[in-house]
């Protein structure tokens, strides 16, 4: 993979991480036309890495508050507010890895990634996303989420499994439908995406660590990973900053202008 190709690899996947028009569909094209190769599994560990530690800079906050919950809950704290954020954003984790386990054993990887199942994926889903975003009540805070309304969204996430879904936009999606506003649905859903990407990215390692990767691979690795890191930090912050002003219609539009791209090339 040459340095361009590794660079766009990088800003692909740190932008379109945390936007609602998925970077598995774009990974997944960038592969098709580059084509597929041994370093691919360490790169997408890189890149994957890179964009989560952007999340969790950005929302230090929130994410110190995890961590802090990790601590309590494992003193038996069970009833502070940062014992009940971890233990929902594990909850919401679940069904994420237990899908992911039913595709790996189904062997349904390669048929997730047909061009044709991204380009209506990225089709229906933004539609869904557009609909829910106009119709969907306001009446739920962002800490004031249930273990139920936990669950919901792991649903909701788990759906993000299927390239084109897009993770960001079907917990924005899930969270806007259980009446988060506009802003607290983006937060909580880049707040699910640590644990999501962080199982992700151990799956990935796993199979990295069986390729023996060589110390020339890693620095590629470490360096596809510091260009998502800049590229999601600069996703994240403009797409925080224009929020209020901006709707996710031109996500949606993009998304439905991709899907149609795509599927004229998969049926032409």
């Amino acid at each position: 993979m040459t340095l361009f190709t590794l660079f766009l690899l990088a800003i692909i996947q740190g932008i379109t991480e945390f936007l609602p028009i998925s970077s598995s569909a774009h990974l997944a094209l960038l592969h098709q036309v580059n084509g597929t190769g041994e370093e691919d599994v360490a790169l997408d560990v890189a890149v994957h890495l890179g964009s989560i530690l952007a999340v969790i800079v950005y929302f230090h906050a929130d994410s110190s508050a995890a961590g802090r919950g990790v601590a309590d809950l494992l003193r038996g704290r069970t009833h502070s507010p940062e014992a009940a954020l971890t233990r929902n954003l594990i909850l919401a984790t679940l069904p994420l890895i237990l899908f992911g386990m039913v595709i790996v054993a189904m062997g349904w990887e390669d048929a997730l990634r047909d061009i044709r199942v991204i380009g209506w994926t990225m089709i229906v889903f933004g539609i869904l996303l557009w609909w829910i975003d106009r119709v969907a009540p306001q009446s739920v805070r962002a800490p004031d989420w249930t273990l139920r309304r936990a669950m919901l969204m792991g649903l909701w996430q788990a759906l993000a499994l299927i390239p084109g879904v897009s993770r960001s936009g079907i917990t924005i999606t899930g969270a806007r439908a259980i009446g988060l506003e506009r802003r607290d649905a983006t937060r909580l859903s880049m707040l699910l995406s640590i644990p999501a990407t962080l199982a992700t990215g151990a799956v990935l390692a796993i199979d990295l660590a069986q390729a023996d990767a060589g110390l020339d691979l890693l620095w590629r690795a470490a360096f596809a990973g510091l260009f998502a890191f800049g590229a999601a930090w600069a996703a994240l912050c403009l797409m925080m900053r224009f929020l209020d002003r901006v709707s996710f219609t031109p996500y949606v539009v993009y998304r439905i202008a991709l899907g149609a791209l795509l599927l004229v090339i998969a049926y032409g």
